[in-house]
């Protein structure tokens, strides 16, 4: 059954914003992590709404965190929980993007998702199996999930930024190569930008390129 994601709110008022930016955040964290992004976003996209939800799971790692699945290597849960958890916490985001665009009555191609980390995985593994294509997708600090059926399951292929800081020691920078390889020869277009000298986190050189990718999906 799916589950309402509770979310903040920035930018354009509901019903009169242009486009929709959605932020996505990370394993323990919540959206409130990263709604601050659309202070230094919003002067640069007039009309954009940003959104950012809490995941819909409690922290099984603890902590006060959300998480939109388990992840084995931190919590212990095993690999079925994880693609279980994957399976509903897709269904539910998608939920909620269906919801905000009709809310603002807005079309997919007015949308980007701009995902962290977990998020960043959310963000590739959702995306690319909707029905309409959204604007972009940016997937900071992230991984792309189950690379081998990207292919065959892709319905749509929105255009993809990856970013990634070389010193990651969370999620390996390795995996920034691993899903732009999938993504590329699955047929997305793909761009990447790597953060030198940062780890596990979004540096304003990121952010910046971020921005420019944004606008140019947005048109504004």
């Amino acid at each position: 059954m799916m589950r309402e994601l509770r979310f903040g709110r920035k930018g354009a008022e509901r019903g009169k914003a242009g486009a929709l930016v959605v932020f996505l955040h990370g394993y323990g964290a919540d959206g409130a992590d990263l709604l601050g992004l659309a202070d230094v976003l919003e002067p640069h996209l007039p009309g954009a709404a940003f959104l950012a939800p809490d995941a819909p799971e409690p922290c099984r790692g603890g902590g006060f965190g959300r998480q939109w699945f388990p992840i084995p290597w931190i919590d212990g849960s095993s690999e079925a929980a994880a693609a279980e958890g994957l399976a509903a916490a897709a269904e539910d985001l998608n939920g909620f993007l269906d919801a905000r665009l009709v809310e603002e009555g807005l079309t997919a191609d007015r949308l980007v998702l701009l995902g962290f980390s977990q998020g960043a995985m959310m963000s590739l593994h959702v995306a690319p199996r909707r029905d309409k294509e959204v604007a972009g997708i940016v997937a900071i600090s992230g991984r792309l999930l189950r690379p081998d059926a990207l292919a065959v399951e892709a319905r749509v292929k929105p255009p993809v930024l990856l970013i990634h800081g070389d010193q990651d020691p969370v999620v390996p920078f390795s995996d920034m190569a691993k899903a732009g390889d999938a993504l590329v020869a699955a047929g997305f277009p793909t761009y990447g930008h790597v953060m030198k000298g940062t780890g596990h986190g979004i540096a304003p050189d990121g952010l910046g390129v971020a921005l420019q990718f944004i606008k140019e999906r947005l048109a504004v």
